[in-house]
């Protein structure tokens, strides 16, 4: 079944870049307050990021959320960007979120987590064949 699909490979690779681009981007668009959720009930968790980084690693976070999700969206520069993003969640994972549990179920980072190893598949697959960088790789 496996060698059957394998043809999709590259499109599935783009199609969950672009979803994984687009929601990653909003991340940093909610630090700079550009979107903001409807009111939710207070749920226990760390810290807001702002408080445990400072704000100037968190408009720092904000601007790599933003324009790197975007890049990553696009499929510009997808290996470094994705790359770089890792590393900002494994930050994110160990400053924010390690502290308050060793599990990241319980301690809200499980987003941190996935988005760290999605990005780090992506330093390794390249982004598919719907990108900026097949384009350009083709001329």
């Amino acid at each position: 079944m496996f060698q059957k699909l394998s043809f999709l490979q590259p499109y599935v690779l783009s199609i969950v870049r672009v979803v994984v681009g687009f929601i990653f981007s909003m991340h940093g668009m909610m630090i700079f307050h550009w979107i903001t959720p409807p009111a939710m009930p207070a749920m226990s968790g760390p810290a807001p990021a702002h408080t445990v980084m400072g704000p100037d690693l968190h408009v720092l976070a904000g601007i790599l959320e933003v324009a790197g999700g975007w890049l990553f969206l696009i499929g510009l520069w997808t290996s470094p960007v994705a790359f770089i993003l890792s590393g900002e969640m494994a930050v994110a994972y160990f400053t924010a979120h390690a502290p308050q549990s060793l599990w990241p179920i319980f301690n809200m980072g499980d987003a941190a987590v996935l988005y760290c190893f999605v990005f780090l598949l992506y330093v390794v697959t390249g982004p598919g064949k719907w990108s900026v960088d097949h384009l350009i790789s083709r001329s």
